[in-house]
């Protein structure tokens, strides 16, 4: 599945940069290979548009902003979070208005911390996270590029058999490599995964716990929103819950755009920051380096291609529910 061939990935919420980014003027950003602006209008209000003016198709991106409206660099258009011309300064102010003239944009939302944007109509609803409702305090993360495919990513964060490999330097434990059991509760939009990990608990993440034991158990409910999209909730036998949202927003076919934040249910005070990041960050570094070796390609049908092992189960089940998906829109638009 190349992602800028498959126009079902078009209908799906990702989110692109986070809104403070945005302070100082518009951003661009590329979003399954089409080139966006990103902006925040007088209101606070986030707009995304295609990267073009409508007069001479300068970057919209190298404009700035001017009484809350977005300014084309080049000669001053002045565009509204709607894609319009709502002032043309080579007018005279009799006419200034910009008619029916303007740009394509998008829907666009502003959400925890990021602006968000869906190209075309979403097949569900915005993903809500019920740990902003229990009071947990959000941690930015990472906001980079990767050089991988987001369903590569998002099948890694479901694989019970990769940790005692990819993660030996961290938590990883090489002596039992047998992947941990797992249920699967099926969703229209993904599915849940529970299921229970023994693992190491090494001196940066006890320090991130409170933990002094050498080994711990991650009980773990793994979220997937169709198709980039995880909340790992993980709990600890201390009471600590650690919340990891990750999102791959596909750039283009071998590049994804990685989002990670985090929700505790401790307080600074308890856990630093600074501090959990520093284990996430070991962590997902471990991830990256194997994840970015892997073909952008990803096979919907893998007969004959890839080989799979019990352990498996979510991530063919990914391939299923997108391929059905994919055949669904087929269908509905012949």
């Amino acid at each position: 599945m190349l992602a800028t061939q498959t126009p079902l990935l078009r209908q799906f919420w990702y989110p692109l940069m986070p809104l403070a980014m945005l302070a100082d003027g518009p951003k661009p950003f590329r979003l399954l290979g089409e080139d966006l602006v990103l902006w925040v209008d007088g209101e606070g209000q986030p707009a995304v548009m295609a990267d073009r003016c409508c007069h001479r198709t300068a970057k919209l991106s190298k404009g700035f902003y001017t009484e809350g409206r977005l300014a084309c660099g080049y000669h001053g258009w002045e565009y509204d979070r709607a894609g319009l011309v709502v002032r043309v300064p080579q007018r005279p102010p009799e006419r200034q208005s910009g008619g029916r003239m303007g740009t394509p944009s998008y829907r666009a939302v502003a959400r925890y911390g990021y602006i968000w944007a869906a190209l075309e109509e979403p097949l569900f609803p915005f993903p809500e996270f019920e740990e902003e409702a229990e009071g947990f305090r959000r941690i930015d993360e990472f906001y980079e590029v990767w050089n991988c495919a987001g369903l590569r990513l998002m099948e890694n964060s479901f694989d019970n058999a990769h940790f005692s490999f990819v993660h030996r330097a961290s938590f990883g434990d090489q002596g039992h490599p047998e992947p941990a059991k797992l249920e699967i509760e099926e969703y229209p939009d993904g599915f849940l995964m529970i299921t229970e990990v023994p693992v190491r608990n090494p001196e940066v993440q006890k320090k991130a716990l409170g933990m002094d034991s050498d080994t711990t158990t991650r009980f773990m409910r793994g979220r997937w929103y169709m198709p980039f999209l995880r909340k790992l909730r993980i709990r600890y036998p201390n009471g600590i819950s650690h919340s990891i949202i990750t999102a791959a927003t596909p750039i283009d076919d071998a590049t994804s755009q990685i989002v990670q934040f985090v929700y505790r249910s401790d307080t600074e005070e308890q856990a630093a920051a600074a501090d959990i990041i520093a284990f996430d960050r070991m962590v997902t570094n471990e991830d990256r380096d194997i994840i970015e070796s892997t073909e952008f390609d990803v096979p919907l049908d893998q007969a004959g291609i890839e080989y799979n092992m019990p352990s498996d189960r979510p991530g063919v089940l990914m391939r299923r529910m997108l391929a059905a998906a994919i055949a669904a829109q087929g269908k509905a638009a012949a």
